[in-house]
């Protein structure tokens, strides 16, 4: 439709304005569905793969996907009676434990144990700046905060309850998904289409293993040098399941979460433990960041997606930036994906020209 009055062209593009604000409000007030959809359909893709190996020995699909979602859920529920008991128990220590560190911090021995441990470290200073900040604190804003925090922990509660629901649903009707998205796929291209859709799919799944992989290898570890390796020889670790805990959380986000959790533990070594346990654990960590990278990290991650370093970094970067620890997650599979489309679409069309 060709257009010369100026007054209907202003007309229609003042429209689309108004259409493109009006789809980008919506995407911003559906940002917390889409983020819980995207990660459901992450893990789903996760799953995936012991779906398709359970069906390859024979298994019927139905009874694969029952197999491996009562697998997760008893894994999971394993993971939860086991872990959850032992840190209750010692985040109630730790709870005890606070009248004594604030009698540490007033009589000066937490003090001593930070200097002892960072002789370079003007602790001191950092004591007087502290206390200044906290003469300055808002009993208001405080309670608030705390209200805050309280509401955050139960909309992650509820938003993992929410993808939990999702992914049970997305692995069940995975195939149903992938044909009725095929379909939508001009005849002469859906081949290649339906090719590209499975590497991506298997590339997605193989990722999300060998994350779990590398988390779950982490907390072990962390596990056992915390709670037996160490204190077999003469080195005390407090609340160790915990600190273990967070290196298997820390590990499940790619690139940034194995260093983030070893210095939140080496940190809460030093507060709890002071020095020489704060130093071994540290030079456990330091080793153990350097075998995951240059030793597992490569075992097991190298089957999964073939994407150059520099690309993962900056993957991961843009990834948080855009969606948080989400983003990251999802983003090196997302430049595997682009990778794949360029190398089997983009350039053998360049080729063609």
């Amino acid at each position: 439709m060709k257009i010369q009055n100026p007054f209907r062209l202003g007309l229609f593009g003042g429209l689309g304005v108004l259409v493109a604000v009006a789809i980008g409000a919506t995407v911003g007030s559906l940002a917390t569905i889409l983020t819980y959809v995207g990660a459901a359909l992450f893990l789903a893709l996760g799953l995936d793969p012991l779906v398709t190996w359970l069906e390859k020995h024979k298994f019927p699909r139905p009874l694969a996907i029952t197999t491996v979602l009562v697998a997760v859920l008893a894994v999971f529920a394993g993971l939860v009676f086991a872990i959850i008991p032992v840190i209750t128990e010692q985040v109630n220590k730790a709870i005890k434990a606070v009248p004594g560190l604030i009698n540490g911090f007033a009589d000066g021995s937490i003090a001593e144990n930070v200097q002892r441990a960072l002789p370079w470290l003007d602790v001191d200073g950092l004591v007087a700046g502290a206390n200044d900040w906290i003469k300055t604190l808002d009993v208001t804003s405080i309670g608030g905060g705390v209200l805050n925090v309280g509401i955050g922990i139960a909309t992650g509660v509820t938003g993992g309850v929410v993808v939990v629901i999702l992914t049970i649903y997305f692995v069940s009707s995975l195939t149903s998904l992938k044909r009725g998205l095929y379909q939508l796929v001009p005849a002469s291209r859906r081949p290649t289409f339906i090719d590209l859709s499975e590497q991506i799919a298997a590339a997605v799944g193989r990722y999300v293993i060998g994350q779990g992989s590398l988390a779950l290898v982490n907390g072990v570890l962390s596990f056992l040098f915390l709670t037996v390796v160490f204190p077999l020889f003469g080195v005390p670790i407090s609340y160790s399941a915990l600190l273990a805990f967070i290196a298997f959380l820390g590990s499940l986000i790619p690139l940034v979460g194995t260093v983030s959790g070893a210095a939140v533990i080496t940190l809460l070594v030093l507060v709890f433990n002071g020095s020489p346990s704060v130093i071994v654990v540290g030079i456990y960590y330091l080793v153990y960041m350097q075998v995951e990278a240059y030793v597992l990290n490569p075992r097991i991650m190298a089957q999964a997606v073939k994407v150059p370093g520099a690309v993962v970094v900056i993957a991961a970067l843009a990834g948080g930036t855009l969606l948080g620890i989400l983003g990251a997650l999802i983003a090196i599979p997302v430049a595997a994906a682009i990778l794949l489309i360029i190398n089997q679409v983009v350039v053998p069309r360049q080729n063609d020209l």
